[in-house]
């Protein structure tokens, strides 16, 4: 087990703005294992393909409960008559190998593991532009024009909570997106708490008289 604890990351933005392509992109990047997405745990019944702790840990509703009053979830939410969460538990052990933590989760979210982890670090993804953002949203091919219509109003608000975030990232050249991700998270493995204990060897022989 690592010395140095890993950094725990926020990555928020509306349906749209290229949150999901930028993290896997940096996952990419750092293929080493020193970062990671975190697995939330849910009620919901897992889905063909999906496999229990790599897709989500999947739990019953009594023993989910009983997490929530354990203290377990640094986040949780009851969304379409499912509960979904951050596992305390599983965040702390992977930090305390020493690597990094991404929660991909929303400001509502957000907020509640600000309050649970104070040293966390926040990341808003924007899009360059309203018109931006529509156009990607109808690329997909997915939704009518009443759905998408709903999704807009919904990233409207989401933006509006820009400022409760520590990071900004206006998501317009993909790979300078992802360049200032990985800055972000480069920047927070440089600092000299974290330094002096993984170099802490080094130091010890550079300053003895």
């Amino acid at each position: 087990m690592s010395n140095v604890s890993g950094n725990l990351f926020v990555i928020a933005a509306p349906s749209g703005a290229g949150k999901s392509s930028l993290i896997k992109a940096l996952l990419d990047r750092h293929d080493d294992g020193s970062m990671v997405v975190s697995v939330s745990t849910t009620t919901r019944k897992p889905r063909p393909g999906e496999v229990n702790g790599v897709h989500y840990h999947f739990v019953d509703e009594a023993t989910f409960l009983q997490q929530v009053e354990e203290g377990n979830f640094y986040e949780w939410a009851k969304v379409f008559d499912h509960y979904y969460g951050t596992s305390r538990t599983v965040i702390e052990k992977t930090l305390a190998d020493g690597i990094d933590v991404f929660l991909d989760i929303d400001w509502q979210g957000t907020r509640q593991v600000k309050a649970a982890y104070p040293g966390v670090h926040t990341i808003f993804i924007l899009p360059p532009s309203t018109e931006e953002l529509e156009r990607r949203l109808r690329t997909r091919g997915q939704d009518s024009d009443e759905v998408i219509a709903k999704r807009m109003a919904k990233a409207h608000h989401e933006m509006s909570h820009y400022a409760e975030f520590s990071y900004l990232i206006v998501n317009e050249d993909f790979e300078d997106s992802v360049a200032n991700l990985e800055h972000i998270v480069m920047c927070q493995r440089m600092r000299r708490s974290k330094q002096q204990i993984r170099h802490r060897e080094v130091l010890k022989d550079l300053i003895q008289e």
